[in-house]
Parts: C-alpha cells; structure tokens; sequence
C-alpha cells in the first residue's frame, strides 16, 4: 500500500532560551509543500535565509548540532527534529528568531506537544524511504562509537552506553518502532557530569541551562560551598546530590532515562539524512559526532539507492507493453537497421525499451571482428528509435510521420557494449513536445552499470 508525505495543517509554536546563549527565542512550525522535506528559516535575517536539514551542512557538534549555509547558522536543532521524525512529518518549515533553537525541558517532550495541537495533512506525493537493504557498518575510532543499519521492515533503534561510571555506567535503550517515539523516547532529557558542567560554566556557555532541563550526574563527593555556589548560579533555594549520585533531587521519568535521551538524538540527527528510514540502527557510545558522520554515510547510501531505484529493471517473463511487430506499425525503420526490440513502459513523458545485443547484428562483421564492440553511433541510434516510439505513439496516425535528427548534445559512452549484453534505454522528454519538436534525455543500462547517456532533439516530420 503507498503511503504519503504529511506536513502540519497549522503553525504551531513554542518559546523558551537557547542552552547556550540564553537568548530568549521563538520558534514556528510551518506546514510546507510536499517534497521541501524540512528546512530552517532565521526570521531575525530575513525570508531567504533558509538552511536545509542536511548532514552534510553540520559545522559544529561540540555541544549539540548546528548547520550554516550561506553565513546562516541554526544550531541545537536535534530535540525540534526529532520531534517531526517521531510525528511522521516529511515536509516542514521551522522558523527561529534566533541561531539557537530553546532548550525548553532539555527533550523533545514540548516541541512534541506543540506539534499534537495541530493535525496532520495527507500530501499527494508518495513518501519514499531509505531502506537499509545490506548491512551498514560505521566505526567513529576517536569516539569508539560503533553504529550499524540493518535490513527491517521499519525504523527501530537500539542504544548502548557506558561511561565507565559507577552513578552512569551501561545502560541501553530500545525503540523497536518510531511510533512509540512520542510517548517512550520524546520525554527523555539531556544529561550532564558535573565536571562538565563546570567547565561549560568557565567557558561563558550553557547562559539557558537550568536544573530542570538537566540531569546532572555527580561522581564524586562536592561540599556544601559549591553545592551553595550552584544554588545562587542557577537560582535555586537548595542543592543537593541524590544518592544515585544525581544533583537537584530531580526525578527520573524513566531507570534509563540517559540511553533514552541518546537514542533520541539519534533520531533527530538522523534526520538529517534527508529520508525517512526503513532500517534497525544499533548504536554503542553514540554522540552528536559519531551520529552526523553516520548520517553523512547514510547519504552516500542513499544517492547510491537512488541511482539504482532509477535504474529500469527488465523482466523477461513479463510481456512487454510493445512487441517487435506493434514497434514496426509506428517506426518506419527495418531489419537490420531496426534497432530496438521491445517497449517496456511509456507514458506521456517518458519510456522504457530493450536492445538484446547478438554477435549475429550486421556491424560486428566490420567492427573489431577480433574484439566485438557495439558502435557508439548505433547505440545513439537505438536510443533515437526509442524516443521516436515515444515520440510518434501520440499521433492518431504514428506510421505517417518521422523523427529527424536535430541536435545530439552531451554523450557520454561509459562502457563497452559486447555481444551477450542486453541493453536497456530509458528516455525522458526534457520538455513537453510542441510544434513537432521533441527534446529528450536518455541512458542505457547494461545491468546495472550506465554505459551510455546524451540528450537529443529531434523533429517530427511527416513522411514525404
């Protein structure tokens, strides 16, 4: 069953500071068109300073994510992005005031809920997934972090960490689908040593932080002075260390409420992938670093599925949608310069056909004989006769007209073509065919390899 992109039908929008510089900032759920996917919008800058969720845009992960484009900077992103990940939004606009988006409960928890205010919009356009087909594996060797994908049928998670710590040791976590995100994984806060706390304090960051948006860790014993010293800092009446070693008395919503957080970072760093995953990512140690380098990864993965989901497949068995004699009642041309064997698929636009290459074709006799090679220009003239299928099949009467030869630009010969092969063509007209000018872009396949690719123009002409 197809399933479809959503956005949001109304905005939506929280406030709070940002961790880092304490700046109060708002920020906006838009709805967006389908295929936008999501994208940041700086209000205090203007309407074009738009930044994609790209992984490959990450230029700093010290203390959370940050993206740039252009100048334009948008950082602690992963909490809000999780948030859509886990509500099944495709296509998103999410505008700040400012560089940092609010820390608010130091989870995905309130962006969550701002987004249920607000109901879903089914969009036209099918959503398409990563699907992890092989095994991905990643190792961060500066981190040791080892994250690995999986071939599933849907988007799980399993997060392991251990910080050597006798009050934050090992602790795992596990999503085995993103629709219990919002309920077991969006609540989860962020989590801090007291050390690294104290030095986030000296380096003048972390002006938003608060001990409510924050689980503080302390592994060692603190007097009283600086449990004083915190109080003041952070405005509090009293401070004090929990026997679980926790500072502030804060209560956990869940025992594992660290590997939970780390798990939703995950989602929301992931998101920058830029698809929606189908895959069981099993991380160990992960961090923001480890995650947005897995994310680039995944790119890769991703470009690499795309060029293979673009490549047409030839069933044999499947009878095709033109046979030999219908292509011969709409193309003039004849053994042995009828160079196509079957139609695969067509549509207004496009169209799909198939080459099978013998050592028995009339060229081979004068063309290497000793080392048989396909001619680029019969090649170029099969993927002509193919764009003529396409090309004439839309007239009331094909077999009254010709294509001619305008133009052919931008070939590329990839690949030898050798008797055994079995070509495939695909076509796409470049632009709606007007006044008996068709203009097309093709490639050929061989397998799964492209062995040849031009774009051509021809003319529509009836036959004197």
């Amino acid at each position: 069953m197809t399933e479809f992109q959503h956005t949001i039908k109304d905005p939506v929008t929280v406030s709070g500071v940002s961790l880092h510089t304490g700046k109060l900032v708002t920020l906006t759920f838009k709805p967006a068109p389908e295929n936008t996917g999501i994208n940041f919008i700086r209000t205090d800058i203007g309407p074009d300073a738009i930044v994609p969720a790209d992984a490959n845009l990450v230029v700093d992960i010290s203390r959370g994510t940050m993206l740039e484009k252009n100048g334009v900077k948008v950082g602690t992103i992963e909490h809000a992005l999780a948030a859509v990940t886990g509500m099944g939004i495709d296509n998103v606009v999410i505008e700040l005031n400012n560089q940092e988006a609010p820390i608010l409960d130091g989870s995905s928890k309130l962006y969550t809920q701002a987004l249920l205010e607000t109901e879903l919009v089914q969009q036209q356009a099918p959503r398409v997934y990563f699907e992890v087909k092989q095994p991905i594996r990643f190792y961060h060797q500066e981190k040791d972090c080892e994250i690995i994908a999986l071939p599933a049928e849907d988007y799980r998670i399993t997060c392991l960490i251990d910080y050597n710590s006798k009050v934050l040791g090992h602790q795992y976590a596990i999503m085995d689908n993103i629709s219990k995100f919002n309920k077991e994984i969006s609540p989860c806060r962020t989590f801090v040593f007291l050390h690294e706390l104290e030095y986030l304090l000296k380096q003048n960051l972390i002006k938003g932080g608060d001990l409510s948006n924050a689980i503080v860790f302390v592994e060692k014993p603190i007097a009283q002075e600086e449990l004083n010293k915190l109080a003041v800092l952070f405005n509090k009446p009293t401070v004090e260390v929990r026997q679980e070693g926790i500072l502030n008395n804060l209560e956990l919503y869940f025992h594992n409420e660290p590997a939970r957080h780390k798990l939703l970072d995950i989602v929301g760093d992931l998101a920058l992938a830029g698809m929606p995953i189908k895959g069981h990512i099993i991380a160990t140690k992960p961090g923001h670093a480890s995650n947005i380098l897995f994310a680039q990864e995944m790119k890769k993965h991703i470009k690499e599925q795309q060029k293979l989901n673009s490549i047409p497949v030839y069933n044999p068995d499947k009878a095709p949608l033109y046979n030999i004699n219908d292509i011969m009642r709409i193309l003039p041309h004849r053994p042995p310069f009828l160079l196509i064997d079957k139609i695969l698929e067509m549509s207004e636009s496009h169209i799909v056909s198939v080459k099978n290459v013998t050592m028995n074709e009339a060229f081979f006799a004068g063309h290497f004989p000793s080392e048989p090679i396909m001619p680029g220009v019969i090649q170029i003239e099969a993927m002509a006769q193919t764009g003529g299928v396409l090309a004439l099949s839309q007239l009331e009467n094909p077999e009254l007209y010709s294509t001619y030869f305008m133009k052919i630009e931008q070939v590329k010969f990839k690949q030898k073509v050798v008797p055994g092969d079995t070509l495939v063509f695909k076509l796409d007209l470049v632009s709606p065919i007007r006044r008996g000018i068709c203009h097309m872009r093709g490639c050929a396949y061989v397998g799964n390899k492209m062995v040849i690719e031009a774009e051509m123009m021809a003319q529509i002409a009836k036959t004197s």
